[in-house]
């Protein structure tokens, strides 16, 4: 029920507008004083104040909940009421943040109409800041999971250039977030209400790649029957995302250069340039000082685009992020499924921080969304696993323990880094689950697992080491070197 402050000095005004707004089904807060009414705006936060300009014969006490009740969190709509019907005043209530203005007598149906009008401003209004909100929020540079220090001088670089306007370069194998870095960038900057506009350079031929960045005049080549804006149009204010850069021929990296150096464009088949005003963000998922010296990129350009270079690393060079990411993507797989939160056996997690994803993190999401779709009820074990993993895994011979499964970090809402993996919220102990390790280091682990397999050959096999070296596969004289490296490391 939408609430609707009404303030005018004539009683009998007051009490038929009252009436007839709660007849639409509006909470109604009646004024006929100037100072009541501005007190009750802080205690009350209208969507919506009906207040006439002059109460008391004067304007200050309008002007004043005007200007206050725009003023609030979130502000007010305000219809201003004049029985004076000048011009000059409602321009100048207008001017002062006033919706729109009625000239008293006015009809009871123009009442309704500028009521409602307002009502779905304000509710517009209303949607559009919490959606910017949510989406800042989306694309922070603290919602990318990653607690490993390689990770975390990225999240300095981006939180420190995120507010200015130089270009950046963000390098990384394919897969490891050089799109999510790029809004990051954006929604966290000044520009941020303007528009973000992603192309890959890679995914379209050079003729249409270019008609698409730069824009085109109709009738610039066979096709073109209507003027076109390029993306660095669309983008203007904003932000443009020139994802695998390098692709580009050479003939586009030189109108690259150009928009770069001089911030004008020039439409395919035009001899006008329009300027913008445009960040630009480049991406490359190789090294372009490779591809300068096989002569197939601008060594020029590469200067113009590397002035902030963001170097992404590969999840093999962070694997203890791992069991973060794993957290992330169950957390969300539930979100979306039965709401029972998702867990992994002991062996699974292991075989996923062991496995080089080369694919980096999108390869591991894929991975889940796969082990979640096929598991049998809330445990992924390690038949749910793409079967590179499971044979790898099989490799190693490490057997499954059925019954157990790994505790992975909670990842509520706003925490990003939890300290305590297995714990939930306000740091309790998850029930019934063994905490995984998850800040282990790959050597020490597979360490760990050689260490295990060994002892169960020397087992089985009696302390006979020839028998044990036969077990496993390999010579006398590995076994006693990998003994005694066991012996020596602690």
């Amino acid at each position: 029920m939408p609430k609707v402050l009404l303030i005018d000095d004539e009683l009998t005004m007051v009490q038929t507008v009252s009436e007839l707004l709660r007849q639409e089904g509006h909470e109604v807060f009646p004024f006929t004083n100037g100072p009541a009414a501005l007190e009750a705006l802080t205690t009350h936060s209208p969507e919506l104040v009906i207040t006439d300009l002059y109460l008391d014969k004067t304007r200050a006490h309008g002007l004043q909940i005007l200007e206050k009740a725009r003023a609030l969190n979130p502000p007010a709509v305000v219809i201003v009421i004049t029985g004076f019907g000048s011009i000059e005043t409602a321009v100048e209530a207008m001017k002062n943040g006033a919706f729109d203005y009625l000239e008293k007598p006015f009809k009871v149906e123009e009442l309704k109409i500028c009521v409602q009008r307002a009502l779905s401003y304000n509710a517009a209004i209303s949607e559009t800041v919490f959606l910017r909100k949510q989406l800042k929020k989306k694309y922070h540079f603290s919602q990318i999971i990653g607690s490993s220090q390689n990770m975390q001088d990225v999240f300095k670089m981006i939180e420190r250039v995120a507010g200015t306007d130089s270009t950046i370069l963000v390098l990384g194998e394919s897969g490891t977030g050089k799109e999510l870095v790029a809004r990051a960038l954006h929604f966290n900057s000044p520009r941020q209400h303007a528009p973000f506009v992603p192309i890959n350079c890679s995914a379209l031929p050079e003729n249409l790649l270019e008609s698409e960045l730069f824009g085109h005049r109709r009738g610039a080549f066979t096709g073109a029957i209507n003027d076109k804006k390029g993306l660095f149009q669309e983008a203007d204010g904003g932000t443009i995302f020139l994802d695998e850069v390098g692709s580009m021929s050479p003939m586009l990296q030189s109108r690259l250069l150009r928009v770069l150096q001089d911030r004008e464009v020039r439409r395919v088949g035009d001899n006008t340039s329009f300027y913008v005003n445009v960040r630009v963000v480049a991406a490359s998922n190789e090294p372009l000082e490779k591809k300068i010296k096989e002569g197939t990129f601008r060594e020029d350009l590469y200067y113009r685009l590397n002035v902030i270079p963001i170097c992404l690393p590969s999840l093999r060079e962070r694997r203890e992020d791992i069991p973060l990411l794993v957290a992330h993507f169950l957390q969300s797989k539930t979100a979306s499924r039965s709401g029972l939160p998702f867990q992994v056996t002991r062996q699974v997690m292991e075989a996923l921080c062991a496995h080089d994803w080369p694919g980096n993190v999108r390869e591991l999401e894929n991975a889940i969304e796969r082990a979640v779709t096929l598991c049998e009820g809330q445990i992924v074990r390690m038949r749910d696993l793409p079967p590179r993993l499971v044979q790898k895994a099989a490799v190693s011979g490490s057997e499954e323990e059925p019954a157990e499964a790994a505790a992975l970090p909670e990842m509520p809402e706003g925490a990003l880094y939890p300290l305590q993996p297995g714990s939930g919220p306000g740091n309790q102990p998850a029930p019934s689950a063994r905490p995984y390790e998850p800040f282990k280091s790959l050597k020490t682990f597979l360490r760990d697992q050689e260490v295990v397999h060994l002892n169960r050959a020397l087992e089985l096999s009696g302390g006979d080491k020839e028998k044990a070296a036969l077990l496993l596969g390999v010579s006398l004289a590995t076994l006693y070197r990998k003994l005694a490296d066991d012996d020596r490391e602690p």
